[in-house]
């Protein structure tokens, strides 16, 4: 099946991970330090994503059709 006239264009936003961050710093101390158990100095990093995590428990993400949704409802019209 060809569909000359169906384009799919990529979503104009990304969502953004709320603790991307202080994930990435603690990641980054347990690779340098080798501290899993967040004892020394990983501590301090390994709370921040706790308290982040915590306070973004309540939000909730709406999700959107995706584009095999989309591409199925519309290939009855085909």
């Amino acid at each position: 099946m060809k569909l000359n006239k169906l384009k799919v264009r990529p979503s104009k936003d990304l969502a953004a991970a709320p603790c991307a961050a202080e994930f990435a710093t603690m990641l980054a101390c347990w690779a340098s330090s080798n501290d899993l158990s967040n004892v020394g100095q990983c501590r301090e990093s390994a709370k921040a994503l706790q308290v982040c995590m915590a306070s973004n428990k309540g939000r909730r993400v709406t999700s959107k059709p995706t584009v095999n949704y989309h591409l199925a409802r519309l290939s009855k019209h085909l």
